[in-house]
């Protein structure tokens, strides 16, 4: 399925969902599978219709920090369900869909650096749709599944793993890394993330496949 179509799909029903009270989606999938890119097109096409409806809320700003992780023995391993503060992220979630405050700061990761970012983005409280994108989103297992309940829509991009690999190995290569970093990335990281979110995650409201 094309982009394009995958996020009229989402757009429609996101429109179809908001009645002028804020709602939040939800859009899981492995890394690499493009929930990222499709988001980003969702909130676009939101918007192309009513400027500022909607807005992107990444939880890959909840990724422990780096010195965090190598005290815990997890830095090889960053991006595992492990690595990130669950806990902050619901808080954030619930605190974006109450929208009692006139604006919420929301952290950033910069993936170019390694760094989450606090305070990367504010999302104000006149922003009716928030699109929050995600590996973990609608993971069943305990505390991850006291995420899935906040939303109104879900959506998991299911992607081919073989498709899955091709893409990983592109973008691991465009960062600079050698062929060592990028097999582990793949084989010991990506690709085993990749699967547990597959085999984990709650069935979504709307599933996307791609080839």
């Amino acid at each position: 399925m094309e982009l394009e179509t995958m996020a009229t799909i989402v757009a429609n029903r996101a429109r179809d969902l908001y009645a002028g009270r804020r709602i939040m989606l939800g859009v899981a999938g492995a890394p690499g599978s493009g929930k990222s890119t499709l988001a980003e097109a969702v909130v676009d096409m939101l918007n192309a219709g009513q400027p500022e409806l909607a807005a992107v809320f990444p939880m890959d700003g909840f990724h422990f920090d780096d010195a965090v992780l190598r005290q815990l023995g997890r830095l090889p391993y960053k991006g595992a369900i492990d690595t990130f503060d669950v806990h902050g992220l619901r808080h954030c979630l619930q605190r974006l869909k109450d929208n009692r405050e006139d604006v919420v700061a929301v952290p950033v990761f910069d993936r170019a650096i390694e760094i989450a970012r606090a305070g990367g983005r504010l999302i104000p409280q006149g922003t009716g749709i928030i699109v929050c994108e995600g590996n973990y989103l609608l993971m069943r297992q305990p505390p991850w599944d006291r995420i899935k309940p906040i939303f109104d829509l879900t959506v998991l991009v299911d992607v081919d793993q073989e498709e899955l690999r091709r893409r990983l190995r592109h973008r691991w290569e465009g960062y600079g890394l050698d062929e060592e970093a990028v097999v582990h990335k793949l084989d010991h990281n990506d690709l085993p993330n990749g699967i547990s979110v597959m085999e984990g995650s709650a069935e979504p409201d709307i599933r996307l496949k791609v080839m």
